[in-house]
């Protein structure tokens, strides 16, 4: 079953939506404190963690897939004015190197070709800037349960995930988790979901719900094909030698003229 954009927006709408929501959110801030006068671009459904970037960042964006479909984001309002757009996901609206950050969460495990898409975050991603992708975890419950989005799609495991990172030219630098509670809708685990974070984070990491990995880009510098590397070399001259350097032949042998 393929999840769209109102599945996913009636989903946040949940207590248990907004539970996860804060808990995901809150590991993404933890790499991310300041992001102040950097363009930023959420891709899949990220809308739900760009708010508290927008008063911040120089510019965000929401790129939606049009396997999902598209909604205004924000709501509309006489102040705001709609930072959401639908692209194909190996072709994005966006010139190369144009932004700083990128975020990508129920994204890449419905995507119909991962490689593509990542390579073609690669290409809007400046040099130097760092990307942050959260995916379901393969061990996790959440993974299990289909009441909830992160347990559609192709989840991961942590292997999984940065062999195809790596395969598309980027470099892991951090990882985390969130989402150690059940994803249960009742009140007790619902409240309870603060401490299930803090003891999971030192405890059960390699059960969490949701794997987050921030990367940055590989790049390498090369010589074109068929080009040889020139070396310059330099000869001793002796001391003499300057001594019998004389106008035009200075010139020539490239000896400075003796004085």
């Amino acid at each position: 079953m393929n999840l769209d954009v109102v599945d996913l927006r009636d989903f946040y709408a949940t207590s248990l939506g907004s539970a996860a929501r804060r808990m995901v959110r809150r590991q993404v801030r933890a790499l991310w404190p300041d992001l102040r006068g950097m363009s930023m671009a959420g891709f899949g459904y990220a809308t739900p963690y760009l708010r508290p970037f927008m008063d911040e960042a120089a510019r965000v964006t929401a790129i939606m897939p049009t396997r999902i479909g598209v909604m205004a984001w924000p709501e509309r309002t006489n102040s705001e004015r709609n930072l959401a757009t639908v692209a194909r996901e190996d072709e994005i609206p966006l010139p190369d190197l144009s932004i700083d950050r990128v975020l990508i969460v129920h994204g890449l495990e419905h995507s119909e070709n991962a490689h593509l898409m990542l390579r073609e975050m690669w290409r809007i991603l400046s040099d130097g800037g760092r990307m942050i992708v959260a995916v379901p975890n393969r061990r996790s419950i959440w993974a299990r349960t289909d009441h909830t989005p992160f347990g559609h799609g192709h989840p991961y495991s942590p292997m999984q995930l940065n062999r195809a990172l790596r395969q598309s030219m980027f470099t892991p630098v951090r990882e985390t988790r969130a989402l150690f509670f059940p994803p249960s809708r009742r009140r007790f685990w619902l409240s309870a979901a603060p401490a299930w974070e803090r003891i999971g984070m030192r405890w059960l990491n390699p059960v969490g719900g949701v794997a987050i990995v921030e990367v940055t880009k590989q790049i390498y510098g090369g010589v074109p094909a068929g080009a040889k590397a020139r070396r310059r070399s330099y000869a001793t001259v002796p001391a003499s030698a300057g001594s019998m350097c004389r106008g035009a032949n200075c010139v020539r042998s490239g000896i400075p003229p003796a004085r």
